[in-house]
């Protein structure tokens, strides 16, 4: 295969390539089940382009670099090496002429599968999404054999959620964003400080515009505007004033605001523009009842209007004898109350982590071995005492999930990594299936082997799921329920549950509820979250990662539990593995399900 010559400065071909294995997928799933072995395999390529670390052209310029990635055979090695030569790969553009690109948008769409898709085009002509959306309107799938009304109400919950998908990014790409236009703007000549404010300083869960505040002397305005205005990032400029530029990026259309401010209003501006506005508001308020005015430039005296001293969002909050309020908190529900009386608690921290609860491994769904994860581990998170590896158990047969016989191998395979590694990093656990019925599909005889483990519902999310889970708590292996909703973020809304029910239940057996890390799930999210804490029930955080890259993804996890209110106390994993052996203790001691 023919190596890529890589230039110092090589630009970012991950995306774009990853999108095109993505459709060149929904072709083939298109073209029908003949084609599935090509479904799988460019999903595979998609996926594996999507948790690289570095550029696909670094790969492609090393002697057999790309075969070495899980996923890229000869074929796929091929297309890449031809896309990185021209930009495109030809027998993609192949397929477009047999998929029109508006039909694989549908099938981006949650309950619209390619049999569905198939349908809409050849019954209705319908080619793309504005087409299907005027279909609806019209009434015109209420006559298709096959669409019944309950069908139809999905198919509108699913462009309802894919429009959002397409209006607000996930925190974790709006968080890769923001920085890598935050450093270029720290570089820019006259800029002193910047940081990002708004909902992504917050740390929502899918993020709209970002926003960010930065000071300079104000003879240099002008010019840092300009040069903001002219990022390579910019697809057009939206706004382009005396104090703020606006620009909208290419590719993702995202909207970026950069406000200069005076270096002694720079506090001020970034708790303004951090917000929420409810938050604003009642700081406002605040401020009104003790005779000031408080705004994006400064605190100052109503009657005199002369300026207060206060620099930094701590010294404005001590203005009005606040504690400090942690931007997550920042949503104008009880933190204004709770900073007057100093009960503010002191927040989770990412350096309090001590090990990860959740990771998939080449034994099921994962791009990598355990050896070579926990090597990585020991360099990355060098503060880290244990990792669990939860592989898939025999229900997900497309997560190619582990038989009971499979067990013993990898007990085996993990006692020989630690011995290797000199200690006991890594953990024996399963992620297994919680069936219809609320039972296990691995039998107690071999959980009562493993060290954690986690029950998660990867089915019928479309009903009230609150019992299989009480069942699933009452079994006393079961240390964790993992990504508890059931939601995919955009994608996906959650199943019913009866959280009060389930949190008293996960408080009485003594089982953890998880915080699942993957950016589109973020699940259990903040507000129940803090439910669950008031509730008693203890928090695991997981990253549920299935390649390297993604062990980042615990500060993800780590800012839904910080939104929830957590303190270190309330995370499980912020414990030694030892005081994780004595939560598990007591949960065996617990009992069954005739308990409850």
């Amino acid at each position: 295969m023919e190596l890529i010559t890589v230039s110092k400065k090589t630009e970012k071909h991950n995306p774009e390539l990853a999108a095109i294995f993505h459709q060149m997928a929904s072709c083939y799933r298109y073209l029908g089940a003949k084609h599935r072995f090509r479904v799988m395999a460019y999903d595979s390529a998609n996926r594996t382009i999507n948790n690289l670390k570095n550029d696909i052209s670094e790969y492609a310029g090393k002697n057999d670099g790309l075969h070495e990635l899980k996923g890229i055979g000869e074929s796929i090695g091929e297309k890449i090496i031809e896309y990185l030569h021209t930009g495109k790969i030809n027998t993609f553009d192949q397929l477009k002429k047999k998929v029109p690109l508006g039909l694989l948008e549908l099938m981006d769409i949650n309950g619209l599968g390619p049999a569905t898709v198939k349908t809409l085009h050849r019954r209705l002509h319908i080619n793309n999404k504005e087409e299907l959306i005027a279909a609806i309107e019209a009434g015109k799938l209420e006559n298709l054999k096959g669409f019944a009304s309950k069908k139809v109400e999905n198919i509108k919950r699913g462009l309802k959620l894919f429009k959002q998908a397409h209006s607000r990014m996930l925190l974790w790409d709006a968080q890769r964003t923001g920085e890598d236009i935050l450093q270029q703007v720290l570089q820019l000549p006259g800029i002193k400080k910047a940081a990002l404010a708004g909902s992504l300083r917050r740390k929502k869960e899918t993020i709209g515009d970002i926003d960010i505040v930065a000071t300079a002397d104000k003879k240099d305005w002008k010019k840092i505007v300009t040069r903001f205005a002219s990022l390579p990032q910019t697809d057009r400029v939206l706004a382009k004033g005396d104090t703020r530029a606006a620009i909208v990026l290419k590719g993702s259309g995202t909207q970026v605001d950069l406000r200069l401010v005076q270096a002694h209003e720079y506090g001020a501006a970034l708790l303004y523009f951090t917000g929420s506005k409810e938050h604003n508001i009642a700081l406002r308020a605040l401020a009104r009842a003790q005779g000031y005015k408080l705004n994006e430039y400064g605190v100052f005296d109503a009657v005199t209007d002369r300026k207060l001293p206060g620099t930094t969002e701590e010294e404005i909050y001590r203005l009005f004898d606040l504690q400090f309020i942690p931007p997550e908190l920042r949503e104008a529900g009880r933190e204004i109350e709770t900073a007057r009386k100093k009960h503010i608690p002191g927040l989770l921290q990412l350096k309090d982590m001590k090990g990860d609860l959740h990771l998939h491994s080449t034994w099921s769904d994962g791009a990598d071995e355990i050896e070579t994860i926990a090597r990585y581990i020991c360099k990355e998170f060098p503060a880290y005492e244990y990792i669990v590896i939860t592989d898939h158990s025999p229900s997900e047969r497309v997560a190619h999930g582990l038989q009971p016989a499979d067990f013993t191998d990898l007990f085996r395979e993990i006692e020989r990594i630690n011995k290797k590694l000199g200690k006991n990093l890594v953990k024996k656990g399963a992620e297994v299936d919680i069936l219809a019925n609320g039972s296990l599909d691995l039998p107690n005889e071999l959980l009562q082997h493993l060290d954690w483990v986690v029950a998660s519902i990867h089915s019928g999310f479309k009903k009230d799921n609150t019992e299989r889970l009480l069942k699933a708590c009452a079994n006393k292996y079961v240390n964790c329920i993992g990504h508890p909703w059931g939601r995919l973020i955009n994608r996906r809304d959650g199943y019913d549950v009866d959280w009060n029910k389930l949190f008293e239940i996960l408080n009485k057996t003594g089982t953890a509820i998880e915080i699942n890390a993957q950016p589109d799930r973020l699940d259990l999210p903040d507000y129940l979250v803090k439910e669950a804490v008031a509730a008693g029930v203890m928090i695991a955080i997981g990253t549920d990662a299935h390649a390297l890259t993604q062990f980042d993804f615990m500060q993800l996890g780590v800012s839904v539990a910080r939104r929830g209110w957590c303190e270190k106390a309330n995370i499980l994993n912020t414990h030694s593995w030892k005081r994780m052996e004595q939560f598990r203790k007591i949960k065996l001691q617990w009992g069954n399900s005739d308990k409850l």
